[in-house]
């Protein structure tokens, strides 16, 4: 479609935000209405009650009942995977629709709603449909006793996602929370509610029983209220390190439900001078990695580690790429750099580049609100040099579209400055040395490391699990041992 024909479309829809409770729509309840402005033009999309913790007790009443009865654990994984499967190919079905929501929740370029988000977001609810059989205990026997590990659901799940990648965050609480038999109950941001409700409505479509999964919106009354539920067996979150604390002492101070967070991230982005010869390459990735979604994921590579020997070679190649970097209208198919989601985050973003100057970095690339004439919220890259590693700029989650640059001397240099962080999401590398490979791999504290070693990379990524490190969050997310966190083990003796 057209970016006339995005417009169109987004113009004759009706944005609105409803809760989804035992398979039917709720209106929200609350005592303060909650607004929310699109980032492409600044005008209202739509409003809702922030919640007053009803919602959050029938919600789960409702999912306790469901678990209790059978309707959807007893059923075999085999047939739970077939049911995810149908609800993929309904959101491939609604992709168009859904990568709308995204867009105008978001800000986020349509094209890439459609290409990423609504890529990913099936083939992760697939993924979790595929790996369920491999959630095998062990089993053995010993003088003629029979000794197994059995995996059984853990109950009721709660989710609390982020505002960045509302669909796709919510898949991924979605695919594995239902497919190893629990019930679930999301709360999307109030950030960005819209696309959450739809998910739970093409569930039940595809065959999951009401009641099973629920989706709860409002403000952080309405995740505090989950987060202390006496009959929630799980909660999992994804969103800043500072709100997955608070979820932690809320978890401890009523039944010490387990928890799985995906927190905050600072990730370091490494570049030894032995990637000389794919220096374009490298300059393609580093802004890659700097700013999607306008700077808004946890693992963006937002410190930028340049070996002083390649310095004066890399730089100029960043500069260039990221100084043509232009905002424009997330409608637009052509676009490739959206909006900020709201205006208090624009102000926050801005508010750390003020901060990056008065201590001292140098802007080498200073962002620009464009586009103000629109009534949206655009900001060009930010891009500081001489960075202090100490510095806040270099150690503080901005989720904007800021990178700062740090000098290093030597591969024991490059790894004492990247773990100098409270974080530990994620880290990339370029570099052809494969022992610097093998090394960096230890002692790099990631929970993924990539390494670019070439300026032709091969295909493919494996399904394969990973644990946050240090205030970066807890518990397994992705692949077989990311299933495995949703549910509950047993070690069964007999003796014959």
């Amino acid at each position: 479609m057209t970016t006339i024909d995005w417009r169109a479309r987004a113009a004759d829809t009706q944005f609105s935000v409803r809760n989804f409770i035992n398979g039917q729509y709720q209106d929200c309840v609350g005592p303060e209405t909650i607004q929310k402005f699109a980032g492409r033009n600044g005008q209202l999309l739509y409003e809702f009650a922030n919640g007053d913790g009803s919602e959050v007790a029938a919600a789960v009443a409702n999912a306790r009942q469901a678990f209790d009865d059978g309707r959807w654990r007893n059923l075999s994984s085999g047939e739970r995977g077939a049911v995810l499967n149908k609800l993929a190919d309904l959101i491939d079905s609604h992709r168009e629709t859904l990568a709308l929501y995204e867009s105008m929740d978001v800000g986020k370029p349509i094209s890439k709603a459609l290409s990423d988000d609504l890529g990913g977001l099936p083939a992760g609810l697939r993924e979790a449909a595929a790996n369920v059989d491999k959630l095998q205990g062990n089993c053995g026997t010993d003088q003629g006793c029979l000794i197994y590990q059995s995996h059984q659901p853990v109950g009721v799940v709660a989710g609390i996602l982020g505002w960045n990648f509302p669909a796709i965050l919510a898949g991924g609480k979605i695919g594995p929370a239902l497919v190893t038999g629990n019930s679930l109950v999301l709360k999307p941001s109030e950030f960005t509610s819209l696309s959450t409700s739809f998910l739970a409505e093409l569930a039940l479509e595809a065959g999951v029983p009401a009641g099973v999964f629920n989706v709860v919106n409002g403000g952080p009354m309405v995740g505090d209220a989950l987060a202390r539920h006496m009959d929630v067996d799980l909660l999992t979150f994804v969103g800043s390190s500072a709100t997955g604390k608070l979820l932690m002492k809320a978890a401890g101070e009523s039944n010490m439900k387990r928890l799985i967070l995906e927190c905050g991230g600072k990730s370091p982005f490494i570049v030894f001078d032995d990637c000389e010869d794919y220096l374009d390459h490298v300059a393609d990735r580093v802004v890659e990695r700097a700013f999607p979604n306008q700077g808004a994921l946890c693992s963006s590579g937002t410190r930028l580690l340049v070996q002083d020997s390649i310095r004066d070679k890399l730089m100029p190649k960043v500069l260039e790429r990221a100084a043509a970097i232009t905002p424009s209208d997330p409608l637009d198919p052509d676009c490739t750099f959206g909006a900020i989601m709201n205006q208090a985050h624009l102000n926050k973003v801005l508010g750390y580049i003020e901060l990056g100057k008065e201590q001292g970095a140098q802007p080498i690339l200073t962002g620009k609100q464009v586009l103000q004439d629109s009534g949206g919220f655009y900001l060009s890259p930010t891009i500081f040099d001489q960075v202090d590693p100490n510095a806040r700029i270099a150690q503080e989650e901005i989720f904007g579209p800021v990178l700062s640059v740090i000098g290093f001397k030597d591969e024991a240099e490059a790894i004492a400055i990247a773990n100098n962080s409270t974080f530990g999401l994620a880290a990339y590398v370029a570099t052809q040395n494969l022992g610097r490979v093998r090394r960096l791999g230890d002692e790099l504290r990631s929970a993924i490391t990539q390494i670019i070693a070439t300026d032709q990379p091969s295909g493919g990524n494996l399904s394969i699990s990973f644990e946050a490190h240090k205030q970066s969050g807890v518990g397994f997310e992705g692949g077989v041992r990311g299933l495995e966190a949703y549910t509950v083990a047993s070690a069964v003796i007999c003796f014959t």
